[in-house]
């Protein structure tokens, strides 16, 4: 099988949001994260996204705790890291500290300010609501800061003027070498449907690698989705509990192991860990 039909399989481990009140599974501290990051690559992702937490759960910007988490994750496995830079009220120099100094593969940026909330049909009320603020001078910081580090930015997109701010900042030269995750299924963001996946992909620069990124159940249509457009896909607790209607995941694993079952029904093969450098261009940082 040559590598253009292999597919880099992302686990998000943790989020900020969720708790184990809501999923018992949701893994709090860097030793808990270190293992749940083991089972994702051992079940065959070859990438996790990481998210800091204080062990109480409560999110986290710390450098320390970030630098414990990467320590734990290394002990256990070679999965590539990315790292979150996500936060609210906190200064840029802050949401970015960690990223200079830990250097890890990929670091999310996120493309826009946007209203970010999920809604609940049964309950008929939002499960939570929030403003995420980052404005473009923002963007371009974190952009240089990483670029700078030799950390590869994962452009997170919510909407297609996120995904399209990208194209300035790429003729500006500042934005080189970067991947694309399209997140659908976010109240603020764009809906969760095949079509708007095919869309969004379709805008994506020619020759830079892209994910999807599918919130709760839609997250299965949406990786078939992006599986049958040759794209890379995202799984984790962080965006989706379950692994059907009303069948919770005992942890990160069974969802990776889903979609290791789903890439190969489509007849694609999950990367390993040099495959995804190879196909994520993680290594053009060291070759200018």
């Amino acid at each position: 099988m040559s590598l253009s039909d292999k597919v880099v399989i992302t686990c998000a481990i943790t989020g900020a949001i969720a708790n184990k009140a809501q999923c018992p599974y949701i893994p709090y501290t860097p030793a808990e994260i270190g293992e749940e990051a083991r089972r994702a690559y051992e079940a065959g992702a070859s990438v996790v996204h990481i998210h800091a937490r204080e062990d109480d759960g409560s999110p986290s910007i710390s450098v320390d705790i970030f630098r414990r988490i990467y320590e734990e994750v290394r002990l256990r496995s070679p999965v590539l890291i990315n790292f979150s830079t996500g936060a609210i009220g906190v200064p840029k120099e802050q949401r970015i500290a960690h990223i200079p100094v830990l250097k890890p593969d990929i670091a999310a940026l996120n493309m826009g300010t946007l209203n970010y909330a999920k809604y609940s049909p049964r309950r008929k009320d939002l499960v939570f609501s929030m403003e995420f603020l980052n404005p473009i001078p923002d963007i371009i910081y974190y952009i240089k800061t990483m670029q700078e580090n030799g950390v590869q930015p994962e452009c997170e997109c919510f909407d297609l003027g996120h995904l399209e701010t990208a194209y300035p900042l790429m003729d500006m030269g500042l934005l080189k070498h970067f991947q694309v995750s399209c997140i659908l299924g976010v109240v603020g963001g764009i809906l969760a449907t095949a079509r708007n996946l095919a869309y969004m992909a379709s805008l994506v620069p020619p020759g830079i690698p892209w994910q999807v990124i599918g919130i709760s159940m839609d997250q299965w249509m949406l990786c078939s989705t992006a599986l049958a457009l040759g794209g890379n896909i995202r799984v984790g607790l962080e965006d989706n509990f379950y692994l059907s209607e009303g069948v919770m995941a005992e942890g990160n694993g069974p969802l990776v192991e889903k979609a290791v079952r789903m890439t190969r029904d489509i007849g694609r093969e999950p990367a390993n860990v040099e495959e995804a450098k190879i196909l994520l261009k993680l290594n053009q940082h060291n070759e200018e």
